[in-house]
């Protein structure tokens, strides 16, 4: 595991009432806080609704957005194909499509449901 990814402890454990996941076309989409230009990749917390990740990587031609996706990807047990930025590109708020997977399972894969 590169040392500038915080795998554990699991940092996604926060309310669920306050992430929406919604499903189009049979993938979920899931609303993202970036901030790029940390020292590591991992989860910040929540803000307005969306999962806040800090990302150790600069806001440049994609690079934070490749660091989210592989994060992503690695965190849920996909490949990187099956997780996209499809809203926000440049911005940072970000929708994050992700494929081949449910919503019980990001759920349960993000710790969603814990207290």
């Amino acid at each position: 595991m590169p040392r500038n990814q915080d795998w554990s402890p699991p940092c996604f454990q926060y309310n669920s009432d306050m992430i929406q996941l919604t499903t189009t076309d049979g993938a979920i989409i899931l609303p993202i806080k970036v901030v790029p230009g940390a020292s590591r990749t991992r989860c910040a917390g929540l803000l307005d609704g969306r999962l806040k990740v800090a990302v150790a990587a600069p806001p440049e031609k994609g690079r934070a957005n490749a660091e989210l996706i592989k994060f992503l990807a690695a965190a849920l047990g996909l490949r990187k194909r099956d997780v996209t930025v499809v809203d926000g590109l440049t911005d940072p708020r970000k929708l994050v499509r992700i494929e081949n997977t449910t919503p019980s399972d990001i759920r349960a894969h993000l710790d969603l449901d814990a207290p």
